[in-house]
């Protein structure tokens, strides 16, 4: 996904992000620095047990929230726990709360760091599959695999290359510190307690879009001078950046059920509890145009619509015309080619016996629709009303 500017607002504890390409919004993100982020570390207290149709057994996890997380007994890697009501438990949270249904979490913590990610409870080495150099990830595996104490597990990420291993070595030791400073306060807090704050999600954007962006923008000096001193590109103070680039009603444009094509026709995009349903609508297309043109700019705009909305789950696609692969092989290669590089790690399966296209998409954050609306109290759902 191309982007050139991101823009950072931060008033009290509401935190909004956009990216930006050629001044159209293609990303956005907020979350309330109070809540339950995703990647916050936690002593959380287990309110109740739970037993699952599936015969396994989960808990219900005070961590402060508004919600009650949810906490399966079993994780990979780590023994099935059996506890009970009132006992205390050191949990991460990575899924967070959205609609009706509190935040997702785990006993197996990890610390993300720019090069590296640190894994406690895992061991051995494993290497981001976007490094294709071999000479490197073998150099870098061996100096990470060397640095082991103990029984740990690093993850080398796909920027560790872009700096020297003494680095990637030096952040190792600063993320174990963060590991044991999380450990020290767990000993000492009453829970429900934050033992950890993630690291900004400005810096992971920056990191992700940083070979195309050109300027940053943020309504904090301090923010200013902290972006400054992280990367090489051009930071701007704007009191109230989201208006000033017209972002307010890029927002509310966004929450829009359909949105309009420049050949004529129409994307309908229906979330429900099960499915996300996208339509593509052909009825007003512009002459001179053809279906296969209709159908090649509806899949690049759906791709910037799942990430704008950050629809995530299963989407299914109808798009307009004939259902045959060979007629929907275009518009697959487009979909695949815009998700290689997503970071909730949405995929295409393919094209259904119905003639849709599937996409599966980790939830990780509420969707924009989510953050903004509410189900109608009224109707239960077959309507919505503003927050």
């Amino acid at each position: 996904m191309k982007a050139d500017t991101i823009v950072y607002e931060k008033k009290e504890n509401i935190v909004r992000l956009a990216v930006l390409c050629e001044g159209k919004m293609v990303e956005f993100d907020t979350f309330n620095t109070s809540s339950a982020v995703e990647g916050n570390v936690y002593l959380g207290r287990i309110a109740h047990k739970l037993e699952l149709a599936s015969g396994n057994t989960a808990f219900k996890v005070n961590i402060g929230d508004t919600v009650e997380a949810f906490l399966s007994a079993s994780e990979p890697d780590l023994k099935e726990i059996n506890m009970s009501e009132g006992q205390s438990v050191v949990v991460q949270v990575t899924q967070e709360k959205h609609a009706d249904k509190g935040a997702k979490v785990v006993r197996s913590i990890q610390i993300v760091g720019t090069t590296v990610v640190y894994r406690p409870f895992r061991m051995g080495v494993e290497v981001s599959s976007k490094i294709t150099d071999k000479e490197k990830i073998k150099t870098y595996r061996t100096a990470v695999f060397n640095s082991i104490k103990g029984q740990e597990g690093w993850a080398l990420r796909t920027a560790a290359v872009d700096f020297d291993v003494d680095t990637v070595l030096e952040e190792m030791v600063k993320l174990r510190g963060i590991y044991e400073n999380i450990r020290v306060r767990a000993r000492n807090a009453s829970a429900p307690a934050l033992l950890y704050t993630r690291e900004d999600p400005l810096y992971e954007y920056i990191r992700r879009h940083k070979d195309e962006l050109t300027k940053i923008v943020v309504n904090s000096h301090n923010v200013e001078n902290e972006v400054q001193g992280f990367i090489d590109i051009n930071v701007v103070y704007e009191a109230n950046p989201f208006e000033e680039y017209g972002l307010e009603d890029q927002l509310v444009e966004a929450l829009e059920r359909s949105v309009s094509l420049k050949s004529g026709g129409k994307i309908h995009i229906d979330q429900t509890k099960a499915c996300v349903m996208i339509d593509v609508d052909s009825g007003s297309t512009k002459e001179g145009s053809n279906v296969y043109d209709l159908n090649n700019e509806a899949a690049e705009e759906i791709l910037r619509q799942i990430r704008l909305k950050n629809l995530s789950g299963k989407i299914i696609i109808d798009f307009a015309g004939s259902k045959e692969y060979h007629f929907m092989k275009p518009v697959i290669e487009i979909l695949e080619t815009g998700l290689a590089d997503d970071p909730c790690r949405g995929r295409v399966l393919g094209l259904s016996k119905a003639g849709n296209i599937e996409i599966l998409r980790q939830r990780r954050r509420p969707s924009l629709i989510d953050m903004y609306t509410e189900e109608c109290p009224t109707c239960q759902g077959s309507g919505r009303v503003e927050k």
